[in-house]
């Protein structure tokens, strides 16, 4: 499905997109193009770039479902819009921040470098009730400041309820933090209906975009919560009056940019989301969990080869599955699928498979079949 739109060697089974995607055809042609342009005429069209950074962030807000893109910001990635909001907030000693077990780093050295303020980390086992969610809410007491989930954890591929951790949340005054980056552009996503009041991820994963440029969703109800730590000209709510000295701060997101936007970051990122606008959010979702499905049954089906790491459970699971073979070492099999051009990964003691929508059967299949030998 839309084979057209991705130029991958025939030979390469990509499955590999929660670490990082290969870029459309489209994307390569923008950089290609933005590339040449600025060879050619130099920013002669700035203007034209700013235009096509206005409609990434219309792009972005829409793929949130964010209110306004006055709540959009463009960051580096993940781990500065983390940083944002832990070191952006008003601790004092003794408040704490539960996160879970299976973090992604990023979301666990930020907040435990707020140990010296006081404020202490609590990482959650998420098998310890009888569900993640349990887990998590059960955790969370009066001097808990915040909880920072990620949507579908890295290893696992464990999709988390973002809506019942958003209400109990919002029920308690706790302020909810989402580290999107292995569902946005794999899975529709909601921030409303989630309660969030800090979404970000990078746009390098099942976004298709480059590495380098992430979102940051800060809700417009706690954006002034946030102290500033970084400053510089971008800022600024005149930030093209270069001679103005009112210092005011930007009324929107962009108070978080604090300097020159990365402009190769946003052309091609904007061609990547293109391209799922035009598949569709609902039809990427649809083929993701197909795949996913698909490969669940196939490990399901040979019981005594293969243990599941990723849950079962179809409201569980994403675009991530994660398996261990019974007979062998995991790192001997993961060289053999290496050295067949299988692009994938080993993450928490197993295999991650992790394709995208447009990832024809065919290969996939053909990757399982190399583990069934």
């Amino acid at each position: 499905m839309h084979a057209a739109d991705f130029v991958l060697d025939d030979d390469i089974i990509y499955l590999n997109h929660a670490a990082v995607a290969p870029w459309p055809k489209r994307t390569a042609d923008a950089v290609r193009d933005f590339a040449n342009e600025n060879a050619r005429q130099g920013s002669q069209n700035y203007p034209g770039w700013l235009d096509v950074e206005a409609q990434l962030r219309e792009q972005l807000r829409s793929l949130l479902n964010a209110e306004s893109t006055d709540e959009i910001a463009l960051l580096k990635n993940t781990s500065e819009a983390l940083s944002v909001v832990a070191w952006g907030l008003p601790w004092e000693a003794g408040d704490n921040v539960v996160i879970s077990n299976q973090e992604f780093p990023s979301n666990r050295v930020v907040w435990e470098s707020l140990a010296s303020s006081g404020v202490q980390t609590r990482q959650v086992d998420l098998a310890q009730d009888d569900t993640p969610e349990d887990a998590l809410i059960n955790a969370l007491d009066a001097r808990t400041r915040i909880l920072s989930i990620s949507s579908v954890q890295y290893g696992t591929g464990l999709r988390m309820n973002l809506p019942r951790l958003g209400t109990a949340c919002r029920e308690r005054g706790i302020l909810f933090c989402v580290d999107a980056i292995q569902s946005l552009g794999a899975i529709r996503f909601d921030v409303q209906a989630a309660q969030a009041d800090f979404v970000m991820a990078d746009g390098h994963k099942w976004m298709l975009g480059p590495e380098g440029l992430a979102v940051f969703y800060c809700r417009r109800g706690v954006m002034d919560t946030l102290a500033l730590r970084q400053f510089g000209w971008h800022m600024l709510q005149d930030y093209l009056n270069f001679d103005s000295h009112s210092g005011e701060i930007a009324h929107s997101a962009r108070r978080f940019e604090c300097g020159s936007p990365n402009m190769t970051g946003i052309h091609a990122l904007h061609a990547s989301l293109g391209l799922l606008s035009d598949v569709g959010m609902a039809t990427v979702e649809q083929h993701v969990l197909e795949n996913t499905r698909f490969m669940l049954d196939f490990l399901q089906s040979h019981p005594d080869a293969f243990e599941v790491i990723t849950p079962l459970q179809a409201d569980q699971h994403a675009g991530i599955v994660t398996f261990r073979p019974r007979s062998e070492p995991t790192d001997t099999l993961f060289q053999m699928l290496r050295s067949n051009h299988v692009a994938c990964a080993q993450r928490s003691g197993g295999i991650r498979f992790s394709p995208h929508y447009y990832t024809p059967r065919k290969k996939l299949f053909s990757a399982l079949e190399m583990l069934a030998g």
